[in-house]
Parts: structure tokens; sequence; C-alpha cells
């Protein structure tokens, strides 16, 4: 059987990403507005003290909020789950944004908790990736990203996020929604090297690190994927299913064609073993955004994955034990402050 035989849907840069009358749920609001300054006037806070970082700057916060006649409340988490019901009392409380202060996690859970209200996110970075802030080019620096509460021209971006089906970490009843990134093979297993004290320490380096020492000997599997009903087989190291292309550096991403609010969840499977081989192909995303060798990459709405053998797989840098993974696209699912497009 061919390793890939669903080759119409690869995607390159020089390819639609997909057919606009396909896409129902398409939104002109899935794109920035046209730049402008708005104010949210009521704004709960919501503050992850156990993130990476060196912690919030209360003082200077507390004096922008002020400058910009601000009314606001601030509520530190002390377990998981209680940013989620931070986030669902500031809804009943009707404020105007809700500011979350940690890492990528924090900010799902707040997401998660507040699915399809017009209500939206101001991200205050305060862990050791923050993907997500990166991904929409919000300040890495907390306090500049606070500007986005009314100092500096913002814009709402409204974002898809992905349910991972009939396999949810947290325990509950029902689909978990994620913003979404799944790796099952090599990234699940640097999930495991790279525990929380390593992270803390060094970021998006404890991934690297932990990858130098799986790299030497990564497990082959055969990845038996269903991407909206067509059959796909293909082998590799690593199957990963996102909405994300930034890798949390800089500008790199995985691919130009990745986008968090298309309507569209990409499928990439790492084929090769070959550190040389992987660096290429990286640096062909960088130069190009097309992917190449030993990549390939895919697009859908749902997604199954069987792997052979079984691999750990790691949800939004969670570790979850399953056998079969399924995961849908939930369109527009939560807006977010965004620096305004440069004109």
């Amino acid at each position: 059987m061919s390793t890939h035989p669903f080759e119409a849907k690869i995607v390159t840069q020089t390819d639609p990403i997909v057919d606009s009358n396909n896409l129902s749920n398409a939104s002109a609001e899935a794109a920035p507005a046209e730049a402008s300054i708005t104010v949210f006037k009521r704004v709960h806070i919501i503050v992850n003290p156990a993130s990476g970082q060196d912690g919030l700057n209360l003082p200077a916060l507390n004096k922008l909020l002020q400058d910009l006649e601000i009314e606001w409340e601030m509520f530190v988490t002390r377990k998981g789950g209680e940013a989620g019901e931070r986030a669902a009392q500031a809804l009943a409380a009707g404020v105007d944004a809700i500011a979350v202060y940690g890492g990528d996690g924090t900010v799902l859970e707040v997401a998660s908790a507040i699915v399809g209200s017009d209500t939206p996110i101001v991200i205050l970075p305060g862990g050791t990736a923050n993907v997500l802030s990166v991904e929409l080019s919000i300040p890495g620096d907390h306090m500049q990203a606070a500007q986005l509460l009314g100092a500096v021209p913002n814009a709402i971006r409204v974002l898809d996020m992905g349910a991972l089906i009939g396999a949810n970490p947290g325990g509950d009843k029902g689909d978990d929604l994620l913003f979404f990134h799944l790796g099952i093979g090599l990234e699940g297993t640097m999930h495991e090297e790279a525990d929380r004290e390593a992270k803390d320490r060094s970021g998006m380096f404890a991934y690297v690190l932990a990858a130098l020492k799986t790299l030497s000997n990564p497990t082959m599997a055969h990845y038996s994927l269903t991407l909206d009903g067509e059959a796909v087989e293909a082998d590799g190291i690593n199957c990963m299913i996102t909405n994300f292309g930034s890798i949390g550096v800089g500008t790199i991403k995985l691919s130009h064609a990745i986008d968090v609010s298309d309507g569209l969840l990409d499928v990439i499977i790492f084929r090769d073993a070959n550190v040389g081989s992987l660096l290429s192909a990286a640096a062909n995303v960088v130069t190009s955004g097309e992917m190449a060798q030993p990549l390939l990459q895919w697009q859908a709405r749902e997604i199954t994955v069987v792997v052979d053998p079984p691999q750990t797989v790691a949800v939004d840098g969670e570790l979850i034990e399953v056998d079969t993974v399924t995961v849908r696209i939930v369109p527009q699912a939560v807006r977010v402050v965004v620096p305004a497009p440069q004109t």
C-alpha cells in the first residue's frame, strides 16, 4: 500500500489552503479588524502564580490600569481548574475583557470556560513557552502586552479550537476543548523527559535537550489516519495535529499554510529519524514556508489516528494514554485581543 495515497490533500505553500466554497463556517471575523483603540473599562485579571517566569509587575500594572481608568479585580489561582471557574464568574459579572497572566495552559483553561462568548481574552504572557502569544504577535513582556487593554491600537482575533473526542485528559464527561497541539511519538517522549523543573529553568530549550536524548533512537511507527473520511497511511517518528504554526521561537513557523483561524486542523508527520534531514526540512520551512521531506502535511476538519505500535501522546503539554485519537475543529471558538494590524 502506498504510504500516502491522500496525496491530493498534501499542502504546499503554493496550494490554496482550502476551497472557500467548502468552508461553511468561514467568517470575516477570522482576520483582525482595522487599526483602532478599544479601552476595556471593566476587566477581571486571572493570575497563575505557578507560571515559570519571574512574576507579575503589579505596581506597573496598577498604574497602567489607573491611567486608563479601568475598573479591575484580580484573582490568583491556587489549583488546577480554578482559572476556568474564575473566567466563568467574570462572564457572569459582565466584564468587558478577561486578562490572563500565565502560560499557554492557563490561557487554554480560561478559553475553554468561555467558548462561544463575546468576551475577549487579553493574554499577559507569564509561562515558559507562551506559544499562543508568539503565534498572535502579542509582546512577550507582560507589561507591554497589558497595553492591549487600551493603551495601544488593538483588534479582536477570533480563534479556532480543537475538541479531543472520547479521550478527555481532564477526566470530565464530554469532549475536551484544546487550542490545539497534539503530538504522537517523539513529542510525547520529549514531554516525558522535560519535567516541570526543567521547563521552568530552560523553557523551550528543555524540549530541545529532551529531543537530543530521544533522537538517538526514536521509535518508528505506522500511522493510520482518517482525514474527513479519507484514509491515509504513513510511517514516521512523530504525528502532529495542530492549528498553531509557531514553535514559540521568534517568527519561525512549521508552515505558512497553518492558520489558527482558518477552520482547519493541520496534520504533520515526521518520517525521517535522521537529525540532518530534520534540520534541512526545518530550514526549508523557515526560508520558503513549504513542507519538504521528511515532512508530510494535510489539512482536515476531523482526524482520527491509530498508531502501531502504541506511542506516548502529548496534548497541549499534557500526557494522555489512548490507543486511538480523534479530534475535530471547533471554528471561531474564542476571541483574543491582539495588536492592531500594521497598515
